[in-house]
């Protein structure tokens, strides 16, 4: 079995509904909290999440 963690909220801190294994890769992922009801773009690499600085 691989091993898993979950994401958390870079604004709160709560657990979301995703889930991370070792070997994803994600790019501009829009990431929902149910807790705080914010969406932010984050990229994850080995099981590490990093938030995307936004610029509008």
């Amino acid at each position: 079995m691989e091993k898993t963690e979950w994401v958390f909220c870079p604004v709160c801190g709560q657990k979301t509904r995703i889930k991370l294994r070792p070997d994803t890769v994600l790019k501009h992922f829009p990431l929902f909290c149910p807790k705080c009801r914010q969406e932010r773009l984050i990229n994850a690499r080995d099981l590490r999440v990093f938030e995307v600085a936004q610029t509008y």
